[in-house]
């Protein structure tokens, strides 16, 4: 049986009648998807009809697929968009990521993105996702990158099942949630202190908690723990930094108590959280605040990783970009929160991740008149 790009499992016989993931892809599916194939008596299920429809096709010419002109690595809100725009135009492209909606999943209020007045996070990525794999499909892969090379024809992508290579790449892997790096952090993970997840919430039913953090996704938590937590404490280390009118808003709920110009200092509690300790800059004095659970949201830090051995980051981690979203190395393009495009919200990330694959066509389309010229 050929290795179909996605199946990482290995061979068709060893999956099985229940499996849960797209053979080809790996992103997992429902058993009701109406998207269903048999094959040597086992029947799979997928994703999509475009994801059906390359299991058939390549069993039958027994190809192996791994070499495109374009390779869009990260499923955010930038990579999702650019991978949509490589469909419209027909590039022959491969997405590659661990998870498709990035940080924008954990998004529980999404406001004023074009079409939405409000729209959660999960929503709008359901929508990119619908798009991606059922209006727009290209091969996609759910998986983990493990390393980026740069070789004289382009880029090779390595996964820990298989490698793969492109003319040309497009790295829009976004952030993740930055820690705070105090005592009782690491102990206390899953056990009290959490990082923003809807789900959490349901942890914390009840019971008095701490929001740590003053931007929007901070304010967003304090909004959300509302109807569920008890008295919510606000803890930022400076004013509040959101969008007026989210403060306005957080500031209306009773329950809320503002700890401005303090920093937490350390967690405590036995098998699971119950304080944390603050001090007020500039002073020695720590205060006790006896909470059960704590959600930090103290901004965010690039997954450039993959590309700081291919081109410089700024001082902040970012890749640097020029206006079409192109990189100091030929071929490399970089979009969304991940880059030092100015301001970090989805709709940017979005329009970015479309302004890189078009930038990207104009650069394989180069490629293919150079060649032309160089032939004849």
């Amino acid at each position: 049986m050929t290795s179909i790009p996605g199946r990482e499992s290995g061979q068709v016989s060893a999956i099985g009648e229940k499996m849960r993931k797209d053979p080809v892809c790996g992103m997992p599916v429902d058993q009701k998807t109406p998207f269903t194939a048999e094959c040597e008596g086992k029947m799979f299920r997928f994703c999509s009809e475009g994801c059906r429809e390359k299991f058939l096709s390549d069993i039958i010419c027994k190809s192996t697929r791994d070499s495109y002109d374009l390779i869009v690595i990260g499923g955010g809100p930038a990579g999702l968009t650019a991978a949509v725009y490589a469909a419209t135009l027909r590039i022959d492209a491969l997405l590659i990521s661990r998870d498709l909606g990035g940080q924008a999943i954990d998004s529980t209020k999404v406001e004023n993105y074009m079409g939405f007045d409000f729209i959660t996070g999960p929503e709008l990525v359901d929508k990119f996702r619908h798009q991606l794999i059922h209006s727009h499909y290209i091969d996609h892969l759910i998986a983990e990158v493990e390393a980026v090379e740069a070789d004289e024809e382009g880029y090779r992508v390595k996964t820990p099942a298989a490698a793969y290579r492109a003319r040309a790449l497009l790295v829009a892997t976004g952030m993740t949630r930055r820690k705070l790096g105090i005592p009782g952090e690491e102990d206390f993970q899953r056990r009290g202190v959490f990082y923003g997840n809807i789900p959490d919430f349901s942890q914390v039913e009840g019971w008095d908690v701490a929001v740590i953090g003053g931007g929007n996704s901070a304010l967003q938590i304090v909004e959300n723990l509302q109807p569920v937590a008890g008295a919510i404490h606000l803890i930022s280390n400076s004013e509040l930094k959101a969008d007026q009118a989210v403060i306005e808003r957080a500031c209306r709920i009773p329950s809320l108590i503002r700890h401005e110009g303090f920093q937490a200092q350390v967690f405590s509690g036995d098998k699971h959280l119950s304080g944390v300790a603050i001090r007020k800059r500039g002073e020695e004095k720590m205060v006790e605040i006896l909470v059960r659970g704590v959600f930090i949201a103290v901004g965010l830090q690039p997954n450039s990783g993959l590309a700081a051995p291919l081109l410089e980051l700024n001082e902040r981690g970012e890749i640097p970009i020029g206006p079409d979203c192109s990189t100091s190395r030929r071929g490399l393009f970089a979009a969304g929160d991940v880059t030092d495009a100015f301001g970090k919200r989805i709709i940017i990330a979005a329009g970015e991740g479309a302004k890189a694959a078009i930038a990207a066509r104009e650069y394989l389309l180069h490629l293919k008149k150079r060649k032309c010229v160089t032939q004849s």
